[in-house]
């Protein structure tokens, strides 16, 4: 069998996918816990990157995807607001873009980098927290989301099961 000057992905050899704007982007779907998938699956919508939101619609929209079982896409909302928001803000941005990462790795099976995650985001939104004297900010409940953060990671070490994101996702508010 020759070959045809493509790769596995129907694309030619070399060639990158990119974005309107000629950024280098995997175009590949993905799953609801971000997962690529073969090109030409069927995958969910990707949640669009770059969106500068208020904060408060930030954790709104987090929430609604946490809700759904899509904390990958969560996290992007998340990593959003960390990186266009104030500086006095990105380490508790990062550090709920890390739960909801520290999620995504539990809900895929990542039994040890997940709850590595979730400790590290409980860790940054505590100490962002204690830093500033703000523990509710924009209606956010810092300290109830690290002691979920730790005991989901302590229940999936305990036990090595995968969990369910919809069923895990904590409540922001």
């Amino acid at each position: 069998m020759g070959s045809t000057g493509g790769s596995s992905a129907g694309r030619p050899v070399g060639t990158r996918d990119r974005d309107g704007e000629g950024r280098a982007r995997n175009a590949r779907p993905r799953d609801g816990l971000g997962r690529p998938l073969p090109y030409g699956a069927a995958g969910v919508e990707r949640q669009p990157e770059g969106i500068v939101r208020t904060p408060e619609e930030s954790v709104a929209e987090a929430q609604a995807l946490l809700d759904a079982g899509k904390p990958f896409h969560a996290h992007e909302v998340f990593e959003d607001a960390w990186k266009s928001g104030p500086e006095s803000e990105r380490t508790l941005w990062r550090g709920l873009a890390q739960l909801a990462v520290g999620l995504t790795h539990v809900a895929r099976g990542n039994v040890t980098g997940g709850p590595r995650l979730l400790r590290r985001g409980a860790g940054a939104v505590q100490e962002w927290a204690a830093g500033g004297g703000q523990w509710r900010p924009y209606g956010m409940d810092l300290a109830g989301l690290a002691d979920w953060a730790r005991e989901l990671a302590e229940d999936v070490e305990r036990t090595g099961a995968v969990v369910d994101a919809r069923a895990s996702a904590p409540r922001l508010r």
